[in-house]
């Protein structure tokens, strides 16, 4: 029996605990502290709402056509001998920018100098027999002339001179031939670039039929890039193509934040790729920087157009939302008369990055909202930026002995206002324990309701 009441009096005692505990936790969760008086006052009171404005202005918006296209080179050559020989020279470096005509290697020239010389000797043989025969006919034609020589003789001479004439000619064609191969022993660039790894080394014998040739060299400057654009584009391009409006194009790189080279759209292909629905284009760029490499992958941007005299906001200023049922887009207009925002329904045009055109709704000197929009609502007040801090027409608890500013640094024992008035009137010093304070700030009637021994207000503050 005695165990049983110690048991419910150490039940009671830990249930009392408990609600003491509770008690405890509750009133010390619904003390205003100085953040939540704060959120009360920026929220719950209808403070203004601290946005940040941008103002439409006007200006020029570019539309673009972007494309992901592959940097080509416009002409690349590998270098390959003519003729067959033993490569006894290499005039370039790997890698090296070579100019058109430039030396690039030697092919051992002795046995085309040899035939150059064999060739030469059969043409001045034979063009001495030319012209023997020749003054044969010229005889013989002043002998037939006085009967003394038959015409049959004649005429065989005149064919024989003929014939002789025939073979100068084919031992000239020889002569030229031989020359043109000892050319080709001498090897030169066939254009302007950059020279690549060199396919053959010195003393390897070399012929026409290697694939690999003996270097390639590659134009770089200028260089193209071709890209594909959507079939759908293709009639406002081709109305600019035939206006005979020279077209921009920037290459950027993988990132599509900086830009590589700029350059003129050049050509346009001749058909439409069925398979994917594009027209392939090729653009052409200086690069006299080499910010280009052949194959290399690049963003294209197109300059299509531009539109004149556009009013432009910033893109975040844009809301997206249901005005009478419809979804639309609309921004939060700021009135600067009296920091309000209105609900304003736009019609968005075209964009450029972080700019976007309105084609209606607002006009240039509007201010807009571009930042807090997500709590705003028609008719709210708002905080611009540059503007002086607004009071409030409920404070949250003065300072104390300060007269109740509004801030939440004071209680009500101390002289600050209860929580919908600001300070009290003349106890905002040390109250009943000292001489009076400065007066103190303005409260809505049923403010100052500290205790009023303590320097609170009787009937909440007065008027500043």
């Amino acid at each position: 029996m005695a165990g049983s009441k110690k048991t419910r009096r150490l039940v009671l005692f830990f249930g009392a605990l408990l609600v003491v505990g509770l008690g405890a936790f509750v009133w010390i969760a619904r003390q205003p502290t100085p953040d939540r008086a704060q959120q009360r006052g920026r929220f719950g009171l209808g403070a203004p709402m601290a946005v940040n404005v941008a103002t439409a202005t006007t200006g020029d918006i570019p539309i673009h056509l972007s494309a992901l296209g592959t940097i080509t080179p416009l002409a690349t050559v590998t270098v390959k001998t003519q003729i067959g020989g033993q490569l006894q020279q290499l005039a370039f470096t790997e890698g090296q920018m070579v100019e058109k005509g430039q030396f690039l290697a030697q092919i051992d020239p002795r046995p085309y100098e040899n035939s150059l010389a064999q060739a030469e000797g059969v043409l001045a043989r034979d063009e001495a027999q030319l012209r023997n025969v020749q003054r044969d006919v010229e005889r013989y034609a002043n002998l037939a002339s006085q009967q003394q020589v038959s015409e049959q003789q004649l005429a065989t001479t005149k064919s024989l001179a003929e014939q002789l004439a025939g073979t100068v000619a084919t031992d000239k064609a020889q002569v030229s031939s031989a020359r043109l191969n000892l050319t080709y022993a001498h090897i030169t660039a066939p254009l302007s670039g950059r020279a690549g790894l060199r396919q053959v080394d010195l003393g390897n014998y070399v012929t026409p039929g290697d694939v690999n040739g003996i270097v390639v060299i590659t134009q770089l400057q200028p260089i193209s890039a071709i890209f594909p654009i959507p079939e759908d584009n293709v009639p406002a391009l081709m109305r600019r193509v035939h206006s005979g409006d020279a077209l921009g194009v920037d290459a950027f790189d993988r990132s599509n934040t900086t830009v590589l080279a700029s350059g003129k759209l050049q050509t346009v292909d001749n058909e439409l790729d069925t398979t994917t629905g594009t027209l392939k284009l090729r653009a052409v760029f200086d690069n006299k920087d080499e910010q280009l490499f052949p194959n290399q992958f690049v963003n294209i941007r197109l300059l299509l157009d531009t539109l004149r005299d556009q009013v432009i906001v910033p893109a975040a200023a844009i809301q997206k939302g249901t005005m009478d049922g419809k979804a639309t887009s609309f921004v939060y207009l700021v009135d600067p008369a009296d920091s309000t925002v209105s609900v304003r329904a736009v019609s968005v045009g075209m964009a450029d990055g972080e700019r976007v055109a309105i084609t209606n709704g607002i006009a240039a000197g509007d201010i807009v909202v571009t930042e807090g929009g997500d709590r705003l609502r028609d008719g709210a007040r708002v905080q611009l930026p540059d503007a002086p801090p607004q009071q409030t027409t409920s404070g949250v608890g003065g300072a104390r002995g300060a007269g109740g500013d509004g801030t939440p640094r004071g209680n009500r024992r101390n002289g600050g206002g209860g929580p919908n008035g600001g300070g009290g009137g003349n106890g905002g010093g040390n109250g009943a324990f000292g001489g009076k304070g400065p007066p103190g700030g303005g409260g809505a009637p049923g403010g100052g309701q500290g205790r009023r021994r303590q320097g609170g207000g009787a009937a909440g503050g007065e008027t500043g």
